[in-house]
């Protein structure tokens, strides 16, 4: 099994349920007085997303949505998770 299907397989292994979850709790929370997500967006938009931890937080409250989108665009999307053990079966 070549690499980039072990990375498609892997894109594929959380279910699209559990993904949704993530991405709607790390997208909304904090939710006051603003949700991250939505604040780091506005930030990178306005052009002042330049501390390291503003960065990071872009990243770690959209990591869901990112992951979802990934899943959307493989082609030949597996509907079950296989990764091949050390043994490649």
């Amino acid at each position: 099994m070549s690499i980039k299907m072990r990375m498609l397989n892997w894109l594929h292994c959380p279910s699209m349920t559990m993904l949704v979850f993530a991405a709607i709790l790390l997208g909304v929370m904090p939710v006051f007085p603003e949700p991250h997500l939505l604040q780091k967006v506005r930030m990178l938009f306005d052009g002042t997303l330049v501390k390291p931890v503003d960065i990071f937080d872009l990243f770690w409250h959209g990591w869901p949505i990112l992951w979802i989108v990934l899943r959307l665009l493989t082609p030949g999307a597996e509907t079950s998770c296989r990764i091949p053990n050390e043994h490649g079966h």
